[in-house]
């Protein structure tokens, strides 16, 4: 309920400073045309505000949790509610201001915190197993699993964002110009972003050069697994002190043991992520029919660029567990729900990340019913992962009004020189992750779309006309057994001018 409180209340004054800003840039654009009547006329970029509502609903199911060391459910799910509106301040410039926010479940974000009894007094004092045997009396013993989602703060959070875009056009539309600002916040992470870019147009508007550049300056709170955060306030005797005080910590073979000692563990000294990046695209029209366009990346990342709750454990390492000894030979089963291991040490990756992808599209007008658009990237880094994405759409057009789109798209990539599954880690390596993210795998996506185009606005009410609808849904799967759906909603619409 505190989340769902939370939500409708950040939607509520995201949607509201929309609504001002709509109004006050309404008021500047009336003022601005005021001062213009008696210069020549000419046609605007964008006749009238618009304004895009889009929401979006996200589901996975998966077996491999970077939080939990690369075992562990992997389920998940997010909703997007979003706001687009494009503001013509003159006939040359455009604001667009782009306001959402994303409410998310997740299943292994909660195990940062996997432990099912909140302090320190867990009351598992004696040395015997009988509040441990399966078929036992007594249940006051803290229990985790990583194939249960944890009720810890961890499980649910919001992001929000707001971006703003100013574009100016020239006089004869053919170059334009554009700066942006971007923020967003959730729980352990927040982001500033700037950037901007030029587009110029030439040879009869046929062929389209744009150069663009984006910073962002993002910054963590350091949030580390329960485990490792009392290694990291209380030392070598945290058993005895915080959140596992009385709390018995177990040896592979069930037994009470205090050996359990991470001493790999070292908190993070940066809290910052910088990322930098410059684009470059072209597009040509080759025929009436056929549209190509190439378009390549660089991206510098500097930083805190591992995320810091994501657990490691080492193959040369004993094993530490709390909860049910009766469930730790059934540890990476599902069948467990009664027993956590403790991690060995948290996702250590290198400060600075280069990256290059690159790509193309190749767009076809085949008829009046049938258009083919396709697209190639590939991605390359300097952490040894490289990848390839191909994509094809074929978009029906039933009469003016009505667009039917089915989508293919493949993935592949190599697993990074960084990563290795649950337990394949060594503790002398300087380097480590077991997020499948990075992992060598493959992917399909298969989807279908639905538009419907109100080309002359017939749908309004009052002074807003209807502009079209947007129905998409997508299923993806991928080699490593995690498995999404999403579907996504957006309607647009337009200030109409008014009646004379």
């Amino acid at each position: 309920m505190l989340l769902n409180d939370e939500f409708k209340k950040m939607k509520k004054e995201i949607i509201h400073a929309v609504v001002v800003l709509a109004l006050l840039m309404s008021s500047l654009t009336n003022f601005l045309h005021a001062q213009n009547d008696s210069t020549t006329y000419k046609k605007k970029v964008l006749e009238t505000t618009e304004l895009e509502l889009l929401m979006s609903y996200y589901e996975q199911d998966g077996d491999n949790a970077a939080v939990t060391g690369g075992i562990g459910t992997e389920e998940l799910t997010n909703y997007t509610p979003t706001m687009v509106i494009s503001i013509p301040l003159s006939d040359d410039d455009v604001l667009t201001v782009d306001a959402g926010l994303s409410a998310y479940t997740s299943a292994s974000s909660s195990n940062v915190n996997p432990f099912s009894m909140s302090g320190a007094s867990g009351s598992d004092d004696d040395d015997d197993d009988d509040d441990d045997d399966k078929n036992g009396k007594a249940t006051n013993v803290p229990t985790g699993s990583p194939w249960v989602a944890s009720s810890g703060a961890s499980k649910k959070d919001i992001l929000g964002n707001v971006s703003l875009d100013f574009a100016h056009y020239s006089d004869d539309r053919n170059s334009i110009w554009n700066v942006n600002a971007a923020f967003s916040k959730e729980y352990d992470y927040m982001s500033f972003g700037f950037g901007g870019g030029i587009t110029r147009l030439f040879n009869e508007r046929n062929t389209e050069i744009n150069l663009k550049g984006q910073v962002y300056l993002d910054q963590w709170k350091r949030i580390y697994p329960t485990e490792l955060h009392e290694y990291m306030k209380y030392g070598e005797n945290f058993q005895n002190n915080g959140y596992f005080e009385n709390v018995n910590v177990r040896d592979e073979s069930g037994a009470v043991s205090a050996s359990y000692n991470p001493f790999n563990f070292q908190p993070h000294q940066n809290k910052n992520r910088n990322s930098y990046s410059a684009s470059l695209f072209f597009s040509q029209i080759l025929t009436k029919r056929m549209q190509f366009a190439m378009f390549g990346d660089v991206v510098y990342q500097h930083g805190l660029l591992s995320t810091p709750f994501h657990r490691i454990y080492f193959t040369d390492k004993k094993n530490y567990y709390i909860g049910k000894p009766y469930a730790i030979p059934d540890y990476e089963s599902r069948d467990n729900d009664v027993v956590f291991r403790l991690a060995d040490d948290i996702e250590r990756l290198p400060s600075s990340r280069w990256k290059f992808p690159v790509g193309m599209r190749f767009n076809y007008y085949i008829s009046e019913v049938f258009k083919l658009r396709t697209y190639y990237r590939y991605y390359s880094d300097n952490w040894g992962l490289n990848g390839h994405t191909a994509k094809i759409e074929i978009p029906v057009s039933l009469g003016l009004s009505f667009d039917v789109m089915p989508i293919y798209r493949y993935y592949s990539q190599n697993q990074a020189d960084y990563f290795a599954g649950f337990e394949e880690h060594v503790s002398t390596q300087k380097y480590y992750t077991s997020d499948y993210d990075l992992s060598s795998f493959y992917s399909h996506m298969i989807g279908i779309g639905f538009r419907y185009k109100d080309i002359f606005s017939k749908i309004k009410l009052w002074r807003v006309g209807f502009k079209q609808i947007d129905l998409r849904y997508n299923y993806y799967t991928r080699s490593t057994g995690l498995d999404a759906h999403i579907i996504s909603l957006g309607a647009g619409f337009k200030l109409l001018p008014p009646q004379k």
